[in-house]
Protein backbone atom coordinates (compact mmCIF):
# COMPACT_ATOMS: atom_id res chain seq x y z
CA UNK A 1 0.00 0.00 0.00
CA UNK A 2 2.96 2.74 1.24
CA UNK A 3 4.42 2.05 -2.70
CA UNK A 4 0.91 2.91 -3.98
CA UNK A 5 0.84 5.81 -2.61
CA UNK A 6 4.56 6.78 -3.09
CA UNK A 7 4.20 5.89 -6.71
CA UNK A 8 1.31 8.26 -7.26
CA UNK A 9 2.82 10.95 -5.09
CA UNK A 10 5.83 10.48 -7.77
CA UNK A 11 3.48 10.77 -10.77
CA UNK A 12 1.26 13.31 -9.92
CA UNK A 13 4.71 15.69 -8.59
CA UNK A 14 5.64 14.74 -12.29
CA UNK A 15 2.55 15.79 -14.19
CA UNK A 16 2.04 19.33 -12.04
CA UNK A 17 5.72 19.29 -12.88
CA UNK A 18 4.88 19.31 -16.71
CA UNK A 19 2.40 21.21 -16.53
CA UNK A 20 4.11 24.28 -15.25
CA UNK A 21 6.50 23.92 -17.74
CA UNK A 22 3.93 23.59 -20.35
CA UNK A 23 2.18 26.75 -18.79
CA UNK A 24 5.73 28.85 -18.71
CA UNK A 25 6.60 27.83 -22.08
CA UNK A 26 3.64 28.84 -23.45
CA UNK A 27 3.70 32.38 -22.11
CA UNK A 28 7.07 32.40 -23.09
CA UNK A 29 6.14 31.32 -26.85
CA UNK A 30 3.24 33.99 -27.04
CA UNK A 31 5.72 36.85 -25.72
CA UNK A 32 8.51 36.01 -28.62
CA UNK A 33 5.60 35.56 -31.04
CA UNK A 34 3.88 39.12 -29.96
CA UNK A 35 7.67 40.80 -29.91
CA UNK A 36 8.21 39.21 -33.28
CA UNK A 37 5.32 40.00 -35.21
CA UNK A 38 6.07 43.99 -34.41
CA UNK A 39 9.68 43.46 -35.31
CA UNK A 40 10.44 44.63 -31.29
CA UNK A 41 13.40 42.54 -30.78
CA UNK A 42 15.72 44.72 -32.00
CA UNK A 43 14.87 46.89 -28.87
CA UNK A 44 14.97 43.80 -26.64
CA UNK A 45 18.45 44.46 -25.43
CA UNK A 46 20.00 43.31 -21.93
CA UNK A 47 19.67 47.23 -20.99
CA UNK A 48 16.31 47.97 -22.04
CA UNK A 49 14.57 45.10 -20.96
CA UNK A 50 16.10 45.79 -17.05
CA UNK A 51 14.93 49.36 -17.74
CA UNK A 52 11.38 48.08 -19.03
CA UNK A 53 11.66 46.13 -15.41
CA UNK A 54 12.31 48.85 -13.22
CA UNK A 55 10.16 51.51 -15.10
CA UNK A 56 7.06 49.00 -15.16
CA UNK A 57 7.65 48.49 -11.24
CA UNK A 58 8.03 52.04 -10.78
CA UNK A 59 4.25 52.20 -12.19
CA UNK A 60 3.59 49.45 -9.54
CA UNK A 61 4.56 51.66 -6.96
CA UNK A 62 2.49 54.23 -8.29
CA UNK A 63 -0.56 52.27 -7.58
CA UNK A 64 -0.12 52.48 -3.90
CA UNK A 65 1.81 56.24 -3.93
CA UNK A 66 0.66 58.09 -0.64
CA UNK A 67 -2.23 55.48 0.00
CA UNK A 68 -2.46 54.62 3.90
CA UNK A 69 -4.67 52.26 5.79
CA UNK A 70 -7.12 50.61 3.97
CA UNK A 71 -6.82 52.22 1.07
CA UNK A 72 -3.27 50.50 -0.06
CA UNK A 73 -5.24 46.88 0.30
CA UNK A 74 -8.39 48.36 -1.67
CA UNK A 75 -5.96 49.12 -5.09
CA UNK A 76 -8.50 47.90 -8.21
CA UNK A 77 -6.76 43.98 -8.46
CA UNK A 78 -6.91 44.58 -12.46
CA UNK A 79 -4.27 47.88 -12.08
CA UNK A 80 -1.94 45.21 -9.91
CA UNK A 81 -2.66 42.14 -12.39
CA UNK A 82 -1.79 44.70 -15.51
CA UNK A 83 1.38 45.71 -13.93
CA UNK A 84 2.50 42.57 -12.65
CA UNK A 85 1.89 41.08 -15.65
CA UNK A 86 4.25 43.73 -17.43
CA UNK A 87 7.13 43.26 -14.97
CA UNK A 88 7.13 39.54 -15.24
CA UNK A 89 6.63 39.76 -18.93
CA UNK A 90 9.97 41.76 -19.19
CA UNK A 91 12.03 39.36 -16.50
CA UNK A 92 11.12 36.64 -18.38
CA UNK A 93 11.83 37.80 -22.10
CA UNK A 94 15.41 39.06 -20.07
CA UNK A 95 15.57 35.31 -18.67
CA UNK A 96 14.78 33.77 -21.67
CA UNK A 97 17.39 35.89 -23.75
CA UNK A 98 20.05 34.44 -21.27
CA UNK A 99 18.70 30.88 -21.52
CA UNK A 100 18.04 31.46 -17.72
CA UNK A 101 15.56 28.79 -16.08
CA UNK A 102 13.81 30.98 -13.73
CA UNK A 103 12.72 28.48 -11.52
CA UNK A 104 16.08 27.21 -10.86
CA UNK A 105 17.62 30.83 -10.54
CA UNK A 106 14.51 31.79 -7.96
CA UNK A 107 15.46 28.33 -5.72
CA UNK A 108 19.02 29.15 -5.85
CA UNK A 109 18.78 32.96 -4.62
CA UNK A 110 15.93 31.18 -1.72
CA UNK A 111 19.02 28.84 -0.85
CA UNK A 112 20.94 32.04 -0.67
CA UNK A 113 18.56 34.07 1.37
CA UNK A 114 18.08 31.25 3.74
CA UNK A 115 22.39 31.36 4.21
CA UNK A 116 22.21 34.66 4.65
CA UNK A 117 18.88 34.66 6.81
CA UNK A 118 19.35 31.91 9.41
CA UNK A 119 15.60 31.86 10.83
CA UNK A 120 16.82 32.36 14.29
CA UNK A 121 18.37 35.63 13.86
CA UNK A 122 15.84 36.94 11.25
CA UNK A 123 12.22 35.92 12.33
CA UNK A 124 10.41 38.98 12.69
CA UNK A 125 13.05 41.57 11.91
CA UNK A 126 13.27 43.20 9.01
CA UNK A 127 17.01 43.94 9.46
CA UNK A 128 19.93 43.36 6.66
CA UNK A 129 21.27 40.46 6.84
CA UNK A 130 24.73 42.16 7.81
CA UNK A 131 22.50 44.26 10.49
CA UNK A 132 21.75 40.38 11.65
Amino acid sequence: MILIVYVWEIWYVWNYNLLVMEKYEKVINELIKFRDERDWQQFHDSKNLALAISIEAAELNELFLWKRGDDVENIKIDRIKEELADILSFSFLLAEKHNLDIFEIILDKIKSNNEKYPIDKAKGTAKKYNEL
